[in-house]
Formats: structure tokens, sequence, C-alpha cells
């Protein structure tokens, strides 16, 4: 029986290493055990184990010799084997102890080299992200070279990233190149502002030419509009940059800022990427205070010191307008382009601030310019500027407002100018009736006059003569001149204001009371009645011209949204210039007659009776024959009669002075029978006058508006309707002038009566001498007593006498009123009655 061997609990290892059924095992428990613990415990171990067993040997030896002799051999074997064993065990220790040194060699030679591997590879890692980030960093530079900002921006943000992502940071390259990305995004920014200036520089120079072409564009819609106006009148009516307007242009589409056919091309894209990058960088505030302040600089550069407007064609007004054109543009482009960058507000600040500073260069420019030629380019450059700006929605009351004032100014230069001629005009007219020579000049005076002829053109003969004065044609081409030029220089911005219709108006109002009808009033002061007479008529003429005025203004005015009538107060200037010489006519006329009535010098105590008329009277009649024939001629045959009618009453009047002069105390039978020679040859003329015929019926007469002496008896004979003779009239009319003598012919029949006592007989009186004054009636039969007796009147005779007339004189009618106070109350009634047809616009001649 296998004896057991009993192993110490204490080491599990030297359990194993026994019982192990192969040498293999005994290996593997070996190797294990002295990789566990310590040798020395080991072969310890193995040496008790081996000592017990030697014991155990040894009482089994004794217990059985032989088997213990047999076991002692075999145990001496064994032992011999335990002690190789122990050797070979020794040795493998030696030799395990030398393969672990060695092992632990080489163990710490591969850890060394993992190290260094690791060391390696670390490096290796590292330099590759270096590598990365100086590539990226590298690349910043590059595309910064390129001016490709905005990518190397974003290149700048890939290597933060890459930095923190793969802690490059740790490395001192990374740590330099993390620390330089603030002065590299500053070098970004200032190359995109530096791009941005450069652009700007570029905007600066190209702003002019945008507004050139803006300009031209604003002008080829001028073209346009007016075809469609030529097509359709209706569309007269709307101006330009109306809704209607822009609907009819639609179909032109003109970008100014990006046109192939002007060459313009304005690029933002250095803009938007200086402000993408300032965004991207938080600097938006920033670049948005410096890019307001870098553009009112530029405003600033557009506005000169000083403003040229004599050049031909303004050369510099138009630069100015047009940079500012450009500027503008540009601005708006860039506030609709850009989100919340340029504040609307800041761009009507920058655009008042141009209109305002260039309205005060022009105001100033223009101050001392007094060529209506220079103020017309003025305004059309102005007012081109003003439409230009209004499409795209910019308005200015400052640049309407000087628009305004410059034209007005225009308007009064051409006005002093017209002026200046009508001055010239007036004193260098003849003021006798204008002759026509030929077909050629009658045309002339139709086409510039406004004169409408009594006959028709075919039955002209020429040479004639036109009832006006050379000065009529003569300001009337003024006036249409004048007119052209006022109204062929405003476009269709100022064509629909109505103050340019009003600044007309008084211009020519002005004009025309001031210079035409005032010099020719104060001509009436002439001594010369023909003189008178042409000023007369050309009054009437300029008074019709006024008239068509009137209509032409309010013509075009009908246009306007706000037209109305025109009312020139040169109308009835003319009218009042018209009354004026008038009067002057009859004042001469009278002052004439005065003069030569002065002159008659009777001799009241004659004692021989003259055979022939006084000399004065000769003249009188004479005098009246030829006015009235040559320089009267012109008037209106109604004109002439009022004219004759006055002459006569005023000639009757005088002629009766005479003898109730309270100088004349006597009168002798001879100067009696001269002074009625004289009033027979006075009315023997008015029998003879050849007074002209009515050619209509009352119907159809006309007189000239307010006559201011016109006589009821002078339509006496065109008062009975329209079949009424002519003859009939005519002869109604001579009898009208013989009645202006009556009271004079009644006096000297009462003068040269053998019967006095008729007259202070009211019945006799009133049916032979109804029209003597009854108390100059009693004074000349006294006087006339006196030259027939020599003696003194006597009182008592007269007594009676005397209170019958004053009876007669209390009781008397109106019969018994002188005829001179019944005619001019005639006249005073028929003043006042055509006045008032004047004034309701009837044409009375």
């Amino acid at each position: 029986m296998p004896v057991r061997i009993e192993i110490p609990d204490g080491s599990a290892a030297v359990r194993q290493i026994v019982t192990s059924s192969s040498g293999h095992d005994f290996l593997e428990h070996l190797i294990e055990s002295l990789k566990l613990s310590d040798h020395t415990d080991l072969v310890h171990s193995l040496t008790k184990i081996s000592s017990e067993r030697d014991a155990d040997i040894e009482d089994i030896c004794t217990n059985n010799h032989q088997e213990f002799v047999n076991s002692v051999t075999h145990l001496d074997h064994a032992r011999q084997g335990c002690t190789n064993l122990g050797n070979d065990i020794l040795s493998l220790v030696q030799s395990y102890q030398t393969s672990t040194d060695n092992l632990a060699a080489q163990k710490k030679n591969l850890v060394d080299s993992r190290n260094v591997r690791q060391n390696i590879d670390d490096s290796s890692e590292a330099l590759k992200e270096c590598l990365e980030v100086l590539r990226l960093s590298n690349q910043v530079h590059d595309l910064v070279a390129k001016q490709n900002h905005y990518a190397a921006l974003r290149t700048l943000d890939e290597l933060q990233a890459t930095l923190q992502a793969r802690e490059a940071v740790r490395y001192k390259i990374g740590d330099l190149i993390e620390k330089s990305v603030p002065a590299t995004q500053k070098m970004i920014a200032e190359a995109v502002l530096s791009d941005l200036n450069t652009w700007l520089y570029h905007i600066r120079d190209v702003s002019q030419y945008i507004g050139e072409v803006a300009f031209f564009h604003t002008e080829q819609r001028r073209l346009r509009q007016k075809e469609r106006m030529a097509k359709d009148e209706y569309l007269g009516s709307f101006k330009l940059n109306s809704a209607i307007e822009l609907v009819a242009d639609e179909t032109e589409e003109y970008d100014v800022l990006n046109n192939e056919e002007a060459q313009v091309n304005v690029d933002f894209t250095p803009l938007f990427e200086c402000l993408h990058i300032h965004d991207a960088l938080g600097k938006v505030d920033t670049f948005r205070t410096e890019f307001a302040s870098t553009r009112r600089r530029q405003k600033d550069l557009i506005i000169p010191a000083v403003l040229k407007v004599t050049d031909e064609d303004c050369i510099e007004l138009r630069t100015l307008l047009e940079s500012i054109t450009g500027f503008t543009i540009v601005e708006n482009a860039i506030t609709k382009r850009t989100n919340n960058f340029r504040a609307s507000t800041d761009v009507e600040e920058l655009w008042d601030a141009m209109c305002q500073n260039s309205a005060t260069l022009i105001s100033n420019a223009v101050a001392t310019v007094d060529d209506p030629d220079v103020l017309l380019r003025v305004t059309s450059v102005v007012a081109l500027f003003i439409q230009t700006m209004q499409t795209w929605n910019f308005t200015s009351s400052s640049l309407s407002a000087l628009l305004m004032n410059i034209y007005q100014k225009h308007v009064k230069v051409l006005s002093k100018r017209t002026s200046e001629d009508f001055a010239e005009i007036v004193d260098s007219d003849d003021y006798m009736p204008m002759p026509i020579n030929n077909i050629e000049e009658y045309d002339k005076i139709i086409e510039v006059g406004w004169y409408v002829p009594d006959k028709e053109r075919s039955d002209m003969v020429f040479p004639c003569v036109l009832p006006f004065s050379q000065m009529y044609p003569m300001c009337c081409i003024d006036i249409r001149n004048f007119l052209s030029q006022v109204y062929s220089g405003p476009d269709d911005y100022l064509q629909r204001s109505s103050a340019v219709d009003d600044a007309i108006r008084d211009s020519l109002d002005q004009m025309l009371c001031e210079n035409v009808c005032k010099p020719l009033v104060g001509l009436l002061s002439s001594q010369y009645p023909g003189q008178i007479v042409q000023i007369m008529t050309n009054f009437e003429y300029f008074q019709q011209m006024s008239l068509h005025l009137q209509k032409d203004l309010t013509e075009a005015r009908s246009s306007r949204p706000k037209g109305g009538p025109v009312v020139l107060n040169a109308t009835s200037q003319f009218e009042n210039g018209k009354l004026t010489a008038e009067k002057r006519i009859f004042k001469l006329v009278n002052s004439k007659i005065d003069d030569l009535v002065e002159t008659s010098e009777y001799d009241w105590s004659a004692t021989r009776k003259n055979e022939a008329p006084s000399n004065y009277m000769t003249e009188l009649t004479a005098y009246l024959s030829n006015i009235m024939g040559s320089v009267l001629l012109g008037l209106p045959d109604q004109m002439k009669e009022i004219i004759y009618l006055d002459a006569l009453i005023h000639a009757s009047s005088n002629i009766l002075a005479l003898p109730l002069d309270r100088t004349v105390t006597s009168i002798s039978p001879a100067a009696l029978h001269t002074l009625n020679l004289d009033v027979k040859h006075l009315d023997s003329y008015i029998s003879t006058i050849a007074l002209p015929e009515a050619e209509q019926n009352s119907d159809n007469a006309t007189l000239s508006p307010a006559r201011p002496f016109s006589m009821a008896f002078a339509l006496a004979g065109t008062s009975s309707g329209n079949n009424s003779n002519v003859s009939a009239a005519t002869a109604a009319r001579a009898t009208t002038l013989q009645k202006t003598l009556q009271e004079l012919t009644q006096t000297l029949a009462l003068m040269s009566t053998q019967d006095p006592m008729e007259f202070y007989d009211i019945s006799q009186r009133n049916k032979k001498y109804n029209a003597v004054n009854p108390q100059n009636g009693a004074e000349l039969l006294e006087k006339v007593e006196k030259g027939r007796d020599g003696l003194e009147p006597v009182q008592q005779k007269q007594q009676g006498a005397m209170a019958g007339i004053a009876g007669g004189h209390t009781n008397r009618n109106s019969n018994d009123l002188s005829m001179e106070a019944k005619l001019k109350a005639g006249s005073d009634r028929l003043f006042g009655s055509m006045r008032g047809l004047s004034k309701t616009g009837l044409n009375i001649g």
C-alpha cells in the first residue's frame, strides 16, 4: 500500500510540485512557485519534505528490512535521483533566474522601446497637429493676400476650432498662433476696410456718371411722355413720375447702377463682404458708425465752396447735381440691399443737407445773373434734377422753392427787357396810322397782332393804312416773344404749377400798365389833337389785345389742376386811358374854340355894318372842318358826332357870352348885324356838314364803351326801328346839330325884333323864345335899346317889365332851360347808361 505523504498546508505550491503527475506539470508548478515565492522557502519546504520522507522510509525499513533494504536501495536510487533532481532544480532555478533576469532586461528594453515609440507617435501626432495649424495660419495669410477676406476669416475660425479640438495650444507654437488670432482678425478687418475705401473712392468717382445716366434716363422718359401725349391728349394731364406715367413707361426697364449700354456696373460685393466680416467679428455697430462718417465726408467733398452758372452749358451746376444724384442713388441702393445697416433717416439727413447746401450755392450764384438764357438753363437743370430724384421718392421743398424763385427771376428779367423795349417803342413811335404797302406786310401784322380787320383779306387794296400806329404791332411782337420765352422755358415740372401762371400774369399785367398804358396817358398832355386821337385809337386796340390775352392765359391755365379765369388790370387801365384821351380831345377842341372866340373883337358901338362874317367865325368853321376831316378822321363816326355836338354847344355858349359881358353896356344895330351875320354863317356851316350816314339800324348800331359826352340826340335818326330810312336819320342828326345853336339864334332874333314886348309876354316868349334865358334876354334887350337910343335906360319904363319877367321866371317850365343845359344833362344821362352797358360786356360803338 503506498505510503501517504503528508504535505504541510502552508505550502500549496510544494503540494502541487510533489503531486505533479508528469515532468511537464512539475516544471510548470515549479516555475509558477518560483514566480510567486522566494526560492529559498521552496528549497526549505522541499528539504523538509525530503526529511520527512526519509523518516518514513527509515520507519518502513525498520519494520520491513528487506523491504527496507530494497526500499533503501530504491530510496538511495531515489535520493540519488532526488539529488540529481535537486541539482537539476538548482540548475533550473539558476537558469530561471538567468532567464528571469534576461526577461526583465528584455522587458525593460521592450518598455523602453514602447516608450520611445509612444514618444515618437506623440511627437508625430503633435507635429501633424502643428503642421495643420501652421497650414491654416499660412492659408489665412494667403487668402488675405489674395483679398479673399471672408474665406480668410472662415479659415481663421477653423484655425481657432482646430487649436481647441486638438489641444495644439499645449505647444508653444500653438500658443503663439492662438495669441496671434486677434491680430490676424484685425489685419483682416483692416484689409477689408482698405478694399472698402478703394470701393468708396471708386463710387465717389463714378457717382457723377451715375447721375448723368439718371438724367439721360429722365430726359428719355420726358420724350416718351411727350410722344404719348401727342397720341392721347388725356395723358397730358399727368406729369412725370405720376402713377399713370409710371405704368405707361413700365415696359422700359432701366437700371442706372447696372447698365451695359451706359457701361455702368456698380458691384456692392466689397461692401457686403466688409459688412459680413464685421458682423462675424461682432463689430457691426463700429463699422456702421465709421461708414456713416466716411459717407458724410464724401458728401462734403461733393459740395464746392463756390458755384459758377454763367458758362454756356452750366457744366459746374450739372456736375454738382449729377454727383448728388449718383451719391443719393447709391445710398438708396445700400439701404435697400442691406438689412438695418443704413437707416433711412440717415440717408434723408444726407439728402436734405446736400439739397440745402446746393440751394444756397445756386441762390448765391444766380443772385447777380441778369441773363434770361442763363436763368432758363439753370431752371431746366434744377427741374431735371428734381424730376430725376422723384423717381427714387426723394423730394426737397428747398429746391422746389429755389426753382420757383429762379423762374420768377427769369420772368422778371424778361419782363425788364420787354419793358425797356416798350419804353423805346413808345418814345420812338410817330403816332400816325400805320401804312401797309403789300400783302406780305399785312399778313405779318395779322399774324403778330390781335387785330381783326373789317375787310376780308381778298378785299384789301394796297397800299392801305391801318388804324393803329406802328407801336401796336411792335408791342404785340414783344408780348408774343415774352410769352413764348416764359412758356417755353419751364419743363413739365414747372408747367404744372399755378405759381408760374401767376408770375406770368403779374409780369405781363405790370408791363402793360406801367410801360405801355401809363406812358401813353402821360403823352395825352400833348397839344396836338392828332397825336391824342392816335393814342386813343391805340388804347382801343390795346384793350382788345388785353381781352385776347386774358382769354389765352385762361385757356393756358384751364389745363392746370387749379385753373380759373384770368383778369388783367391792364384791360381796365386801357379803357380808362381811352376815356382820358376822349376828354383830352374835347378839352383841346374847346380850348381852340375859346381862343378863336376871344379873337372876335366885336365893336359893339359900330355904326357901319359888315357884309362878311368875322374872321374868327370863318377861322372857327374852317378849324372844325379841318379837324373833322383830317385830324379826327380816324375816330369812330359816333365819336365825331359827339365832338361836333360838344364843340358847337361850347361855341354857342361862348358867342352868347360875348354880348353878355359886363364890359358891354350897349349894342349898336351894326354890331348886332355883324353878330347875326356870324351866327348865320355858323348855322349855314352846320347845315352843310357832311356827316357820315348810318350803315345799320339802332338794333345793330354800336358805341364805344363809356363815351363821356355821348348825346341822346346823336341816336335820334337811328331809333325808329329796323327799317328806318338812312336819309331821314341823317337829316335828324343835322337837325340835332342845328339845335345846338337854338338859344343863340333865338337870342339874336330877340335882339333884332321890332317888338321887344313880345318877350315879356309869357305865351309869346314860350312860342318864339323858349330857349332864351329870361334874365339874359332882358339884359340884352336893354343893351340893344341903349345902342339904338344912345341914352341911359329909364328905370321906370322897365320896372313893370321886370316884374313880369320875375313872374315868368318863377312859373316857367322845363322848356325854359337853356339848350346847353339840356344837352349837357342828356349827355350825362347817356354817359351813365353807356358805362352800365360797358360793364355788362356789351360793345357799344
